[in-house]
């Protein structure tokens, strides 16, 4: 059974830092794209960051670029998502999600998501 659980939010600062973790459970993480999204109150859910299957490659959208790493360990089959610089607008719940089974380089189709951890961003 495909699982994935989030992990590592909370209250933070501004400037603060937050290392949130994605466990993967019934799937091997490095052979599909898995992505960090966020969904802030009354905003549409966006992707942030994303780390394909293939070739490790990360990608970040503008609103994550020179703040966020995504990095992924196989040996703990766990996706992380590094956070650095954070800023009150950074305020979501965060969700990591897997592309199984469909086009991998973080192209879309994730279909498996986790229960979300929520971060808040004091001023």
């Amino acid at each position: 059974q495909v699982q994935l659980v989030e992990s590592g939010g909370g209250l933070v600062q501004s400037g603060g830092s937050l290392k949130l973790s994605c466990a993967a459970s019934g799937f091997t993480v490095a052979a599909y794209s898995i992505g960090w999204f966020r969904q802030a109150p009354g905003k549409e859910r966006e992707r942030v960051s994303c780390i394909s299957g293939a070739g490790n490659k990360s990608y970040h959208e503008d609103v994550a670029e020179g703040r966020f790493t995504i990095s992924r360990d196989n040996a703990k089959n766990t996706v992380y998502l590094q956070m650095n610089d954070l800023k009150p607008e950074d305020t979501a719940i965060y969700y990591c999600a897997a592309a199984i089974g469909v086009l991998d380089f973080c192209l879309g189709g994730f279909n498996s998501w986790g229960q979300g951890t929520q971060v808040t961003v004091s001023s």
